[in-house]
């Protein structure tokens, strides 16, 4: 990537506030949603009606507004999301922001002056990725949180193949991988790809080992990751080229995006400027912890560090820690010391017993003696409150009114920087190029230069006259001084010249108002009719099953069973080679083995192992493994985690060599069938039995609490030694598995089966489905296999099926316990 260059600060906006104290506070640019196609559905978010109105207001502050179009696309909503498109590039909208291939895809054709970012949701974790993102017409990448500096650097925009890379530098942090988290799916009937995310990653769970609970103390948030602050590598993540400073938020009050603007506003600036000098005054950093905090930590920023990213204690905003509870007495509560940040009467504090965090005592401070804290009568139960335990700030009345002054009564018009380029010789007209936010313009004065006798125009002589633009909205952001020899022209021409060139450069950004785009002629339907013709005429074929294995003895059964495939992920793929060893018993058996979910830079060795295994195919699970495996002669079949919900994705994936695509898991029954019916259904396999993958996460269970190492290189493998599960508060244990990069998957503890939708899956022409073992034994998975190929003989009714197998009759979600339960 490029260093040195100018970031964009990129604030979040989930109404009209946010957004007013965004672009006050110094965002360069802003995101936000509508009501739909949204990834944050429960912020207040705009409405079709307030997008032209908004983007004037942007675009006379010199702000860029981005639209959020960042979920999975169903079949059914390919209309309605073409229009929601026209709408967007027709209001001038800058860019949007897009998970789903096939929207990039429809986005491209249907609204071709909009920018298209891939969003963090598309799971871009390598370069290899970015590629790929370029070729099917992204323009911009927001990387996935979990990238090191030194990941970073490694993505060079000012290569040919590459793009400007965005990232998160400030607010929460998913733990899960974004675009790969089913947990909020599988629990409750609301998907973080659609923009429902429950936040399971912040309730309680119990650490399981080996069949005993094992005492953490007050670590209950095992999954709760602190939220990301990244205001000290700043001048690092410029250097690193990052184009674009993303602060997360879209659910925050309009009081924190004012402060965590200003914040890195301030912070990029003393970047550019000071060099070694930066640092982060204390009033700056007290802001960020005060509008919300969870903790505030680098995040993945300097690799992995398993100690410190999730301390476990709390899942919920704190504040700044103001000290330990000394003495309680019957109506005060008496604070240790001097406290480590300053309280004053109204303010508001909780206090944390290590306990629930939903049910906490705190309020606000009703009068503060020296060190006692006294609060309005009765609203406090002092008895639940010891010594020890911490008390956090949770409000600063006087900083939120500082805070709502700037823009509470208006937004101050900001002064657009143009850059001059002057140029000229004697005997000839001077010139100058005046530039904008992209608008160009120039002009040259009425007479010729002429030599100068006395007083010859200089760089300070031309910077004074074409800077004196108080009042027009501009203001000089640099100057270049081309002029040959030393000349001479008449102040008065100066000044007209300036006067000609800010009229010109207005009425050049004006026209860039909404509305201005034609409107492109391609439309979803046709986009969709190319993908219905390539649909066969339907055969009447037997439904083939396969299996995915994750131990030697699950192949070895799968085997003996007689499946049509059988696909391989093992935690350590070293071990691939015996596998294919195995499966060569069997070589009418296709064996296919599985990429790690995720690939970083530099992992690209994981790829070549399975190269060298010489398998028969290979089950793809990330866009980097996409571009690897694209001109392999192996079989490629892409997997779930590659999000195939329309037709138009299966399109943009098949193009690229698959034989043919896994169903994602967002999908329920019907949605199913609308897929099957809009493309042909050979392009496509069904996961019809599994045991749904919650959470797939950077942060290691087994070493954040089984050891005290920050890295795998220190943490003595406990994952090799220990059976590990995650508790719930229903009391379900959920298996937790680690990979070959180390990372962690919580399978859920009950398997799931779409065998009662099996008959309309094949009478819309569907032919492969797929049972996936977890930690099922060799019995286990003979019964399981035997039990599916007597379905497919059509010799055991699904609701026999789900009896004898003793799982739950779910496919996507149709059904589950979060929305009753939690």
């Amino acid at each position: 990537m490029s260093t040195q260059s100018r970031p964009e600060l990129l604030a979040p906006a989930g109404n009209w506030d946010c957004a007013r104290a965004a672009v006050a506070n110094g965002a360069d640019a802003i995101y936000f949603g509508l009501p739909a196609f949204n990834a944050r559905m429960r912020a207040d978010n705009f409405t079709e009606d307030d997008l032209p109105e908004l983007m004037r207001f942007l675009h006379g502050h010199g702000v860029r507004g981005y639209l959020t179009f960042n979920i999975l696309v169903f079949t059914g909503e390919l209309a309605e999301a073409e229009r929601f498109l026209r709408v967007a590039e027709q209001a001038g909208v800058d860019a949007i922001i897009v998970q789903d291939l096939g929207a990039v895809r429809l986005a491209a054709a249907v609204a071709p002056a909009l920018e298209i970012h891939a969003s963090t949701q598309m799971t871009i974790t390598s370069p290899e990725g970015v590629r790929f993102a370029k070729s099917i017409g992204v323009t911009r990448v927001v990387v996935a949180r979990e990238l090191s500096l030194r990941e970073l650097a490694k993505f060079r925009a000012d290569e040919p193949d590459m793009l400007p890379v965005e990232t998160f530098v400030h607010g929460a942090l998913c733990v899960a991988y974004s675009g790969q988290c089913l947990t909020s799916e599988s629990l409750g009937q609301r998907s973080a790809n659609r923009g429902e995310c429950a936040q399971a990653c912040r309730l309680p769970y119990e650490l399981v080992v080996d069949g005993a609970t094992r005492d953490l103390g007050d670590r209950r948030y095992l999954l709760s990751p602190q939220d990301l602050a990244a205001i000290d590598d700043v001048p690092a993540l410029i250097e690193a080229g990052v184009c674009s400073f993303k602060i997360e938020g879209r659910l925050k009050t309009p009081e924190y995006v004012a402060a965590v603007s200003q914040v890195y506003r301030r912070a990029i600036d003393r970047a550019l400027v000071g060099g070694a000098k930066y640092a982060v005054p204390a009033a700056d950093r007290y802001k960020l912890e005060m509008t919300f905090s969870r903790g505030l930590f680098s995040g993945w920023l300097h690799g992995v560090d398993h100690q410190a990213l999730v301390h476990a204690r709390f899942g919920t905003k704190r504040g700044p820690f103001a000290g330990r509870v000394a003495r309680v007495g019957s109506d005060f509560v008496e604070i240790a010391g001097e406290g480590e940040t300053p309280l004053k009467a109204g303010d508001g504090v909780v206090f944390d017993t290590g306990a629930n965090t939903d049910d906490e005592q705190g309020g606000r401070i009703f009068e503060l003696r020296e060190r006692r804290l006294y609060f309005q009568h009765g609203k406090i139960d002092f008895r639940r409150i010891q010594a020890g335990d911490r008390v956090w700030k949770t409000s600063d009345p006087a900083l939120e009114r500082d805070l709502r002054k700037t823009f509470e009564h208006g937004v101050p018009a900001r002064s657009r920087g143009v850059a001059f380029v002057v140029s000229g010789r004697a005997g000839e007209t001077l010139r100058v190029d005046a530039a904008c936010e992209g608008a160009r313009v120039e002009d040259t004065t009425a007479c010729v230069l002429q030599a100068a006798r006395a007083h010859a125009l200089d760089t300070a002589a031309l910077r004074a006259q074409l800077g004196r633009l108080g009042g027009t909205g501009f203001e000089i952001e640099s100057l270049e001084n081309r002029v040959e020899g030393e000349v001479f022209v008449p102040v008065r021409e100066l000044n007209e010249l300036r006067r000609r060139l800010v009229e010109k450069l207005s009425s050049a950004l004006e026209s860039r108002a909404p509305g201005a785009p034609p409107r492109a002629q391609i439309t979803a339907d046709v986009l969709l009719a190319g993908v219905r013709e390539q649909r066969r005429r339907s055969v009447d074929t037997p439904v083939r099953l396969s299996v995915l294995c994750r131990t030697m003895a699950q192949i070895e059964a799968a085997l003996a069973a007689g499946v049509d495939r059988v696909y391989v992920d093992f935690e350590d793929i070293r071990r691939y080679s015996e596998a294919v060893a195995l499966g060569r018993t069997r070589p009418e058996i296709p064996l296919l083995l599985a990429t790690p979910r995720i690939q970083k830079a530099g992992e690209q060795g994981f790829f070549k192992l399975i190269e060298n295994a010489a398998p028969q195919g290979v089950l793809v699970r990330n866009l980097g493994g996409l571009a690897h495996f694209q001109d392999s002669r192996l079989l490629r079949v892409g997997d779930f985690s590659l999000n195939v919900a329309n037709p138009l994705t299966a399109a943009v994936l098949m193009e690229r060599g698959f034989d043919h695509l896994t169903v994602s898991y967002d999908l329920n029954h019907r949605q199913v069938c609308d897929l099957l019916e809009a493309a042909p259904p050979e392009w496509f396999e069904l996961t019809l039995h599994q045991h749904m993958p919650l959470f797939h996460m950077e942060h290691c269970v087994f070493a954040a609490f089984l050891s005290n190492g920050r890295t795998y290189v220190d943490c003595g493998r406990p994952c090799e030694k220990h059976d590990v599960r995650l508790r719930d508060r229903l009391g379900v244990e959920h298996p937790v598995k680690v990979d070959v990069g180390c990372r962690n998957t919580v399978y859920h503890a009950k398997a799931q089966s779409g065998a009662s939708y099996l008959a309309e899956f094949v009478a819309r022409g569907l032919r492969r489905v797929r049972v996936e073992l977890v930690d099922e034994d060799a019995a286990r998975t003979t019964a399981l296999l035997g039990a599916y190929r007597e379905l497919l003989a059509g010799a055991l009714e699904p609701a026999a099926l789900l009896s004898r197998l003793k799982v739950v009759g779910q496919l996507g979600v149709t059904e589950g316990t979060l929305a009753a339960r939690l």
